[in-house]
């Protein structure tokens, strides 16, 4: 493969709102700014979609809904199979361009593209294999016929903080169980998304199957698409505050809804846990993503006897990771997203150390261009600090202290969110009782990594419903309709 520039990852993105398979300017022909969070400085300009593009996005999905349901479900499989074989060979151009607009360093920008491709691929998989039941009604005078359909019309909200694995979490099963679209990706992070729809369209995906409005007035574009009666589901990925909002306005249409939103994850350490092993998957769950994901490690439960060890071990390896822009070699912590996310995080340390909290490594904002924020490490964090309690989306992890199994329960499940839960243990039966009885939608033992295409990926109370991934995924798409044939 030729070497990859900041340019041409750029040409693989077009600027322009995608709709009906054409490519096309926003009502109106303005435009708004993508900018390297690295750098402070404008990337390129896209199109700044309107209601009324919304509206003809979802005209164009609406359309398109009847003969893409009819479509045979080996030809979508193709398509999707295609679609993972191409976006697999520019596996370089993707990195470099979610690099530019999201900050991520390039070797973790590389790992998204494989692990979102493989949404592609497991969907593409998954589209074949839709099915229902035959049975006979226990009178025996009718025959109960269960069938699949698409659900229809999806309506999709991606975030800015996996560009690609989003995208393809969201648009696989729908492609596969039949479903056309309407795309509103992050504004801070459109490019991907188009250069997505780009690889999709050139793989023969139908036009108006794929839909994507670029917008810097999110609200604006969104309400009436999901306020439309012709709308059936929607999907959204990001904060759970904007999540409440969204589901208030899809009651009015009684929307089909699946919700991944945030998370405060605890990361549990037990006194007989493998404490190497366990600073190795807190750097995994705690770092990836620069600490900007909801699946992130946001509060260390530490039992008191391995505390000492495992805050010394973890921060030498915090403060010895190297900060910088993601296009640089040998960088592994690129910046946050914006200044507002940077100043928030700032913040937070802040206030703990204010509180108390004692700073093991990191802790202060750098000087110069960017919005970097540097690995930091706390400890002797009071329970009631909003460092514990707020999603952080950054690379800080505060640490507190345990004593007992039942404690550490009580204060990992002391949050309204339930996305995910990781705990340490070497003890078999506790991996079992603390796994059940942890209020998560996941949890990962022993390891500090839990998501995997073809895992179900959601969350419990706050954190929201439905999930991603897994046999489980494309039954989001999915209707069943029972047929009852008299004899």
């Amino acid at each position: 493969m030729a070497d990859v520039t900041q340019q041409s990852a750029l040409e693989l993105a077009p600027t322009q709102l995608f709709i009906g398979g054409e490519w096309r300017d926003a009502t109106g022909g303005a435009t708004f700014a993508v900018d390297d969070p690295a750098t402070g400085q404008t990337l390129t300009q896209v199109a700044d979609g309107t209601a009324a593009d919304g509206a003809a996005a979802l005209d164009a999905a609406v359309a398109a809904q009847a003969e893409w349901a009819a479509t045979e479900p080996r030809t979508r499989s193709e398509i999707l199979r295609s679609a993972f074989e191409l976006v697999r060979e520019r596996s370089e151009t993707f990195a470099m361009l979610m690099t530019l607009e999201m900050g991520k360093p390039l070797a973790e920008a590389r790992g998204e593209v494989t692990y979102g491709n493989e949404f592609f691929r497991w969907f593409a998989e998954e589209a074949v294999r839709i099915h229902g039941r035959y049975a006979v009604a226990p009178s025996g005078g009718t025959r109960l016929l269960t069938t699949k359909q698409p659900v229809g019309p999806t309506f999709m909200i991606t975030p800015w903080n996996f560009p690609l694995a989003m995208g393809t979490r969201k648009i696989g099963p729908a492609i596969a169980a039949g479903c056309t679209m309407v795309v509103k990706p992050a504004h801070e992070t459109p490019l991907t998304m188009l250069a997505l729809a780009k690889t999709l369209e050139e793989v023969g995906l139908p036009a108006g199957v794929l839909n994507v409005v670029t917008t810097s007035s999110s609200g604006e574009v969104s309400e009436p698409i999901i306020r439309d009666p012709r709308l059936r589901k929607l999907t959204f990925t990001g904060s759970t505050g904007v999540g409440q909002k969204l589901v208030e306005q899809s009651s009015e249409q009684l929307l089909r809804l699946s919700m991944e939103l945030g998370g405060n994850a605890p990361f549990v350490v037990f006194e007989d846990a493998d404490v190497d092993a366990a600073v190795e998957g807190a750097m995994q769950a705690k770092m990836r993503n620069i600490g900007e994901a909801c699946t992130a490690a946001n509060r260390f439960l530490v039992h008191e006897d391995v505390a000492q060890e495992f805050s010394t071990k973890f921060a030498e390896r915090m403060g010895g990771l190297t900060v910088g822009q993601g296009t640089k070699d040998g960088v592994q912590v690129g910046p946050l997203i914006t200044s507002k996310a940077r100043d928030g995080v700032a913040a937070l340390v802040d206030e703990a150390i204010e509180g108390g909290a004692t700073v093991l490594t990191g802790g202060e904002v750098p000087q110069g261009e960017g919005w970097f924020y540097p690995p930091t490490v706390l400890t002797d964090v009071a329970a009631g600090s909003r460092v514990m309690r707020e999603e952080i989306f950054g690379p800080v992890a505060p640490i507190t202290t345990f004593r007992s199994e039942d404690e550490a329960v009580r204060i990992a499940n002391g949050t309204e969110y339930g996305l995910v839960g990781y705990v340490y243990t070497r003890d078999a039966s506790r991996m079992i009782r603390v796994a059940e009885a942890l209020d998560f939608g996941m949890v990962g033992v022993n390891q500090g990594v839990v998501s995997n295409p073809s895992a179900p990926f959601g969350g419990v109370k706050h954190s929201g419903y439905g999930r991603e991934g897994g046999f489980e995924g494309i039954e989001e798409y999915l209707e069943t309709k029972y047929i009852g044939i008299a004899l």
